[in-house]
This record gives C-alpha cells, structure tokens and sequence, in this order.
C-alpha cells in the first residue's frame, strides 16, 4: 500500500521524476520522459506492481530526511538500535538515464535489505531478469531495460531481485539503476560519486543565481528547484505534474493524468522563474511553444506532451487499484480536445512580461500574434470549457490581457533595431482587420451568465474593456 502522499520526495533530472518514500521506497519512476510508462507503479497499486526498496533490516528509532542545500539530492537518515545510516538518491541531470542510490554509514553499524521489483508499463509486465558477466542484473521486456549495477550481493527470490548488506561508519555502498533498450549496447557505465559532485554542482549554481529574497529566501530557493525539476530539458517543455491518477479527493474518479505541458501551468510557472531572473527556461519554452503551436490559432490545443505530441489518447489502466483504493487509474488526457480561451491570453501575456524583461521576440512569434487576435475575435463568445471545464463564455476576461498586450504592441510598435522590422510591425498594423481591434479594443463588451446545472442563471455581468486598463 502506497504511503501519504506528503510522505513522499522528488527526484528528477530534467527529463523525467522519481518519488521516495518516507520508508525508502522508490515507487514512481517513469522512463525515459515524464509521460513514459511506468517501471515502478506501486504508488496507484501495491509493491507487486513495481518498487525499489532499500531500508533498515531491523526495527526503527528515527526516521529523517531534507534536501543538500540548493540541490535535488534527497536524503534520508534511518536510526536503529545498532547505528544510524543515510541513503542519498538523485537522478544525474546529464546524458543518459540513470538513478543513483547510496547508502553511507553514519554511525555503528546498520543492516539494509533490498527489494528490486521492476514491472514495466505501468506495473503489468514481468521482465526477464539475468545477471551479465560483470555482475550486474539486466531486466528485459519488449524494447525496454533496465540495468542495476551494485557491489552489494543480489538474488532472484519469487519474481523480485533482493538482497541484505551492512554499513558501518564511513562506508558506502552504491547502487546505480540505468535505463535504455534492449536491442542496442546497455548502458554506459556511470561512478556513482562522480555522478552525485556533478549533480550537486548542477543544482547549486543553477539555484545560487536566486535573488535575496529576504526570510524566505530558502523556502523560494526550493520551490524554484521543484519547478525547473518539472521542466523536460530536451525540448523546454513543463508538465504540471510527475504522477498521473492522484486523486482531487480520495475515493473519487476526479484522477487525471497531468504529466504533460498544460499552456496554462506552464505560464504561472514561467512568470514564476521570470520574476526571478530566470530566462533561459523561458527561451526554451517559447521556442517549444511556437512548435507545438504551428501556424493556425484554431489549432492550439491546451495539452500537449512533452515534445510538443497534440494528441495525448486517454485510456484506463484496470490493474492498478489506485491510490487508496481511488480509481479510475488513467493515463493520457482527452482534455486535448476542450475549448479554453483563456489560455492564449495567459500564454501570450507571459511571453509579453518577457519581452518586458528583454527576452527579444522570434520572427515567428511576431507572426503568430495577429493570427490569434484574428480567433479571439471569431471565438471569444463560444462556449468554452475553462475554469474548469464549465461551458461559459466568462473567462473571455481572462484571455483579454493577452489579447490587450497584442493590441498595444501592434498598434504602437517600439522602435526595433532595424528598419526592416519596424516596417514589418507598422505592415501588420495596416493589415490587421478592423474587426479584431473593434472587438478587442474600445467595443469589447463582456456578457457572462454562467448556468448552473438546473438551468438557472447564477451571475450576470456586463463590463466595457476599459474597466481592464486599470
């Protein structure tokens, strides 16, 4: 059974997320992107569907654990009668796949066990496990591998690889679990104390660029490392979450998969970093927003997968139980499909804020500008889906900052560096239809009456666009 979801701890290394228990127990890890399937699943099941345990043999006294300062490395300390010992887990933030556990002898003398039960696609597939010539076990299935190098000694015992070993004072035994496919080399090799210096140096100066922001200058420091922990490097996409199917309450069928880049989401979380003096992520996700979005507004869908996927299919998983017991488990999200309008302004408003801070516009963001003035004009009165998932044409509101920076940029143009581009911007100007200004601008006219399920009429408004200049 799954622990309380606070008892859990991230890891990650930009591409993908692991969660630790509390009780050293690895039982979330997708591979090899965040929306990949799931080698260890125990969170929406039980340990049968995939785990990775290493913990004290022996009864607890204390159980402890935080984050090296300005890092993702996790720590968790156990005490028991006979010493105390951390086990330190992170996820190398470079090329390749790799998960690094190390157990480090504190005091006395502990004795671990471990339990290695790795169950492809989302806990349903066995693999078949062999041990190679240099002592490492390999777990196979379908074009899927999973390689686990460690001194300690392992054995197979009823479909799981396990095993027991002690730590005294000063010692370290390493445990390095490698991703790749089967039907090519395994992979490389990784020294596991190389691996943990150059992701502590990682996360260091990566967070020491976080301004001074008074007392909670560290509880700000850590909230950014969870963000950027969120984002897929490869790409610059963000998700919203590592895990899909945790319910908004439990024993409820509310279980969403939302392992991946939410327009919405991801904007709160840029403007977050942007505040901060973070751009580079927001240069890698404007650039992996222009193509996903390509060339038609009509097009945008509020979803996407990672690499910029349009089409991210739903489906149930009937073999996991769910987390307490809180089904349907789903991966995938059909929210793909729904209208929500507020999402370009929040999107456009963001990448507006940013060029506030000097981040230049592409050629192809300028392009796209007056393209989603155009469908704001056609679509703002459209029954949408937003806020969340009502069918009101309320939260036009809250695609009007966006559309208003639009407006403003176009229609009053800063100077660029070059001729050529203020002519460009004065050329769209001229050719931007008088409808959309119309709409978007001094006759805006907002007609909100959200329904509720009986039909009656909850809330109705009326706002000149005026009153969002304020």
């Amino acid at each position: 059974m799954a622990q309380p979801i606070e008892d859990y701890a991230l890891i990650g290394d930009c591409k993908t997320a692991a969660l630790v228990g509390g009780d050293g127990s690895i039982d979330w890890l997708c591979w090899p992107r965040f929306d990949s399937g799931a080698c260890f699943a125990a969170l929406l099941g039980t340990s049968d569907n995939g785990r990775w345990l290493i913990a004290p043999e022996h009864p607890l006294l204390n159980v402890s654990r935080r984050y090296r300062p300005g890092t993702l490395v996790l720590e968790t300390e156990f005490q028991t009668e006979t010493g105390s010992a951390v086990i330190v887990d992170f996820m190398p933030p470079a090329d390749g796949a790799n998960l690094v556990r190390i157990a480090i002898g504190r005091s006395g003398r502990v004795e671990f066990r471990t339990e290695f039960a790795v169950r492809f696609n989302y806990g349903a597939t066995v693999p078949w496990v062999s041990r190679l010539d240099d002592g490492a076990i390999d777990a196979i299935a379908g074009p899927e591998r999973l390689v686990l190098r460690t001194p300690a000694t392992l054995y197979g015992e009823d479909l799981k690889t396990v095993g027991k070993f002690t730590v005294e004072a000063g010692q370290s035994i390493p445990f390095v679990l490698s991703y790749g496919t089967s039907f090519q080399s395994r992979p490389l090799t990784v020294d596991p104390f190389d691996a943990l210096e150059c992701t502590e140096s990682f996360w260091r100066q990566w967070s020491d660029r976080c301004p001074d922001v008074g007392p909670w200058t560290e509880a700000v420091k850590r909230s950014l490392i969870t963000l950027k922990a969120l984002t897929y490097a490869p790409t610059g996409g963000i998700v919203a979450a590592a895990t899909t199917s945790l319910p908004e309450r439990l024993g409820g069928v509310r279980n969403w998969d939302y392992r991946y880049c939410w327009l919405r989401d991801a904007t709160f979380t840029l403007l977050a970093l942007m505040h901060l003096g973070y751009y580079d992520e927001a240069r890698a996700w404007r650039d992996w927003l222009v193509r996903a979005v390509a060339g038609s507004p009509e097009q945008v869908r509020i979803v996407y997968g990672v690499g910029g996927e349009r089409w991210p299919p739903e489906m149930i998983i009937p073999w996991l139980a769910g987390y307490e017991n809180s089904v349907p488990v789903r991966i995938g999200n059909a929210a793909y499909q729904q209208l929500q309008i507020d999402v370009l302004g929040e999107v456009i408003d963001a990448m507006a804020q940013a060029r506030k801070g000097g981040m230049e516009i592409t050629e192809r963001g300028r392009a796209i500008r007056p393209l989603v003035l155009e469908f704001l004009a056609m679509a703002w009165r459209e029954p949408d889906q937003g806020i969340w998932e009502g069918h009101s044409t309320s939260f036009i509101r809250k695609s009007w900052p966006g559309s208003r920076s639009i407006v403003r940029r176009i229609s009053s143009p800063v100077k660029d560096r070059t001729s050529r581009r203020s002519t460009g911007a004065r050329s769209r100007t001229k050719s931007m239809p008088k409808s959309v200004s119309a709409v978007l601008t001094a006759n805006l006219t907002l007609s909100c009456r959200p329904t509720a399920p009986n039909g009656s009429t909850q809330v109705s408004c009326s706002s000149r666009s005026s009153a969002f200049f304020r």
